[in-house]
């Protein structure tokens, strides 16, 4: 999907939701759609400083959490610290991630461990899952 259709799709997300449309929001998405990998609100601050230099911590950190629970973005801990990501539920196909520990960069993963637990399951019913390894990416491991 391209970074306008995702852009647009974060947008329509956040008005069925019947949240405000704003220029901040739609920079902040944008933000993520450009930089596809884990960024924290730090990262997203000094980004959004630049633009809008009265934007506060608070508000920022509102947002993330407000398109994380819109399904917009993802989080996961880093380090003791909550990062963000832009959702990958639009590629069309099932996938996890190895994250960066030191740079926030994603690499996707196409197996699934959901086959092998299957087994160890039955009975259950299992609703959503979510994989991720963590380590250093090659340009971090140099």
């Amino acid at each position: 999907m391209s970074k306008e259709l995702n852009i647009e799709w974060a947008i329509e997300r956040l008005k069925e939701a019947n949240y405000k449309y704003t220029d901040k929001r739609e920079a902040l998405v944008r933000y993520f759609v450009d930089k596809d990998r884990y960024l924290s609100a730090k990262d997203v601050q000094e980004y959004m400083s630049e633009q809008f230099p009265s934007l506060s911590f608070d508000t920022i950190y509102r947002n993330l959490y407000l398109f994380t629970e819109l399904g917009v973005l993802e989080s996961t801990e880093l380090n003791g610290e909550k990062y963000f990501h832009f959702a990958c539920r639009l590629s069309g196909h099932h996938h996890h991630h190895f994250i960066c520990k030191n740079c926030g960069k994603i690499k996707a993963l196409d197996v699934c461990p959901m086959s092998i637990m299957g087994e160890q399951l039955e009975g259950y019913n299992v609703e959503t899952h979510r994989f991720e390894v963590y380590g250093l990416c090659p340009d971090c491991k140099k």
